[in-house]
């Protein structure tokens, strides 16, 4: 697949060589650097078609001049016999393409506003921005809009008919009341729950289920309530029920652990009651001959999701497999009914998973040290997304046994062949109480017998989470600058059973800290290149959770980087979007175990710090807050540590894996100038934000062994 290769690819390419970009042959192959994320491209929501011959998706590219990523759709074959072609442009900024049943036209969402009629129905105009339902011929042609909904449609899905849409709306009490000047600015609310990290401070609106036609865009609303939120709506094979995902016990607001499956007519009616297990019931899907109803449930905050089976009329349930221990998303059924399908981590790993229905077995359908995801079938064919620790996601298609697997795409494939990838290699060691760990190691590029080289430490957030063959851009680019980077899968993470996942229970700072030492310990003694003086270590969220805790506890690194990291849970609950969430993690709430949150809160241990620490975190982190990231600074400098502090506006948790393009490459280049000058001993190193404009990624290139 040949897409657009940017700008400033080209330039580093010719700098690097010399040479036009077109004489590949005569390019030397050189490593990643953080501005290299400028020119790569993304790929997403793979979507086959009925018959399983075409598959559509998502590609986006960074549009370095606007600081912002830029999806189009394309369309090729699953058998590999034709190239990829663009559907929709970037003219329209679209996203989750669905087939129409018929295979004839493909629905996706834009917030573009058109100049025509089509679709309207009579109510306001939509703000631009908001997002609505369009269509395109899957031969191609100019989209049409469809619907024209003042707040904008989510979530949506065609009929098995092919003639209505289901969507989510939210809507509220705002939507009536004067919007003129002296409407209220303030915000108002009853409930705990009045903020999350992704979406900011909530409003009045809830999101609830409409049914729209698909010519006109009429919609007609179906569920409704203000104290709760209907999503994942889902139609029935025949299309005359819808189910749907809600907590109607009026406290999803007030700490509900609660979730549950309903159904409801097409057309609205009565809800009955699919799901009778206690818990967080989740993710519903319609069996092809529609009698039973496939969900996840899990029945508290400690337990792994369970696949279960109900009949869609509501009744006794029943697990679809015994002793799975494992972590299901993504639940399909096959075209036959006889098998589910799920994905999950495992050890490192991503794959799928296929439940025998009648047997209750589940085997393992994909392998390979690689990531596999976003798995949509039809037709006894598959599509999914995968990548490995040196490729970012391509899209493949397979039987949906795993067999006579193809590659469509190669979205990157212009930019690998300019540059030199750093591989992976595992190690299992003993850590905390004799517990078997998996570790990684990654070796600086350009490596040489009987040289000493830096090592960083990087832990993963979570801590529910996990470290593996996935692609990680910010290990490519420091291996490029001569680093080799350490990180393991401690207890608390998941892929390994829920006995080693709730294995952090209490334990933060304790069981996990012992895990993650007892793996650099082991690494250290089994490559002896490695520089015991130069080691850094890193995390985001509860990975700078357990670095801020390391350097309390130990003066074994000269140089460490915590991002969006908790110092004080003492603060930090309460103030965090999700109010009093570690009661899980401490025995009880910070009102029944105030000792120990204060205990396991690195903020005690400040005074301790003998490495220099530089923090980095976010003004609208609502995950944990920025008045964290402040508190730990100005802790260190109170007790003449060596520390700095860097807020990125406009940003929030997900700043290194969604934040604008700009903010999420300085972050690697701030990461690069720590390093670089406690590590490399480069003292006189410049922090990015006193460099000339451009000139970060050459002095960090510089800086490399």
């Amino acid at each position: 697949m040949k897409l657009r290769i940017s700008f400033a690819f080209a330039s580093l390419c010719v700098i690097a060589s010399g040479f036009p970009v077109g004489a590949q042959q005569q390019i030397a192959r050189r490593g990643i650097t953080a501005e290299d994320y400028y020119s790569y491209h993304f790929a997403a929501d793979p979507r086959i078609s009925p018959d399983g011959k075409q598959v559509a998706y998502v590609v986006s590219r960074v549009d370095r001049a606007r600081n912002r990523r830029v999806p189009s759709i394309w369309i090729t074959a699953t058998d590999g016999g034709s190239a990829p072609r663009e559907l929709v442009g970037e003219a329209w900024s679209p996203g989750s393409p669905r087939w129409s049943p018929d295979g004839r036209a493909i629905a996706f969402s834009s917030g573009r506003v058109s100049s025509d009629s089509a679709g309207a129905t009579g109510r306001q105009e939509s703000a631009p921005g908001k997002s609505q339902v369009w269509t395109v011929p899957a031969a191609g042609g100019t989209p049409r809009r469809i619907t024209n909904i003042a707040n904008g449609v989510s979530s949506c899905s065609w009929a098995p008919t092919g003639d209505r849409f289901v969507c989510l709306v939210r809507t509220g009490p705002s939507d009536s009341v004067n919007t003129g000047q002296n409407r209220s600015d303030v915000r108002h609310y009853s409930h705990i729950s009045y903020k999350f990290n992704d979406t900011g401070w909530f409003d009045d609106k809830r999101s609830h289920v409409w049914v729209i036609d698909a010519t006109s865009g009429s919609g007609r609303q179906i569920t409704s309530g203000d104290d709760w939120n209907d999503t994942d709506p889902q139609w029935s094979p025949d299309g005359t029920r819808l189910t749907f995902v809600s907590d109607r016990s009026g406290k999803e607001y007030d700490e509900s652990r609660n979730r549950d499956v309903w159904t409801i007519p097409a057309g609205g009616g009565a809800l009955t009651k699919v799901s009778s297990a206690p818990g967080r019931n989740t993710s519903p899907e319609w069996s092809p001959d529609g009698r039973t109803i496939a969900y996840l449930n899990s029945e508290d905050e400690d337990s792994a999701p369970i696949v279960l089976l109900a009949p869609a009329g509501g009744g006794s349930f029943r697990r679809a497999a015994d002793g799975l221990d494992l972590n299901p998303t993504n639940l399909q059924w096959g075209d036959d009914g006889r098998a589910l399908y799920f994905e999950t981590v495992i050890r490192g790993e991503n794959h799928l998973y296929r439940i025998d229905v009648q047997l209750g077995g589940a085997s393992v359908v994909t392998s390979g040290p690689r990531a596999v995801r976003s798995v949509d079938l039809a037709r006894g064919r598959m599509v999914y997304l995968a990548n490995d620790f040196q490729h970012l996601d391509d899209v493949y298609s397979a039987g949906v046994d795993g067999k006579a697997e193809k590659k469509l795409t190669d979205v990157n494939g212009e930019l690998w062949k300019h540059l030199d990838l750093a591989s992976v290699e595992r190690m299992t060691y003993k850590g905390a109480e004799g517990w078997d760990v998996d570790g990684f190691l990654v070796k600086p590029l350009g490596w040489k017998p009987g040289t000493k080289y830096p090592m960083i430490l990087s832990i993963h957030g979570g801590p529910a989470g996990q470290y593996g063959v996935d692609w990680y851009n910010e290990f490519q680019v420091d291996a490029a600058k001569g680093y080799a980077v350490f990180f393991s899968n401690p207890r608390g993470s998941t892929g390994y059973g829920q006995k080693f996942e709730r294995g952090i229970a209490s334990q933060w700072g304790g069981n996990d800290y012992i895990d993650v030492m007892s793996g650099v310990r082991a690494v250290l003694g089994a490559n002896p290149w490695l520089d015991t003086a130069r080691l850094g270590v890193t995390g985001g969220s509860y990975g700078g959770y357990l670095t801020n805790w390391i350097v309390g506890h130990t003066s074994l690194f000269k140089a460490a980087v915590t991002l969006r990291s908790v110092v004080n849970f003492i603060s930090d609950e309460g103030t965090r979007d999700g109010a009093y969430g570690h009661s899980r993690d401490f025995g009880g709430d910070l009102f029944e175990k105030f000792d120990l949150y204060w205990d396991r809160s690195p903020l005690k241990y400040a005074k301790d710090v003998t490495t220099p620490i530089l923090i980095l975190h976010s003004d609208n982190d609502f995950r944990v807050p920025l008045e964290q990231g402040e508190q730990w600074f100005r802790a260190l400098r109170h007790f003449g540590k060596t520390a700095e502090i860097v807020m990125f506006p406009r940003e929030n948790h997900n700043l290194t894996r969604t934040g604008e393009p700009k903010h999420l490459v300085e972050s690697l280049n701030w990461q690069l100038y720590w390093f670089d000058k406690y590590l490399n001993g480069r003292t006189a190193a410049l922090p990015p934000d006193r460099q000339p404009s451009g000139e970060q990624g050459a002095k960090s290139a510089q800086s490399g062994n």
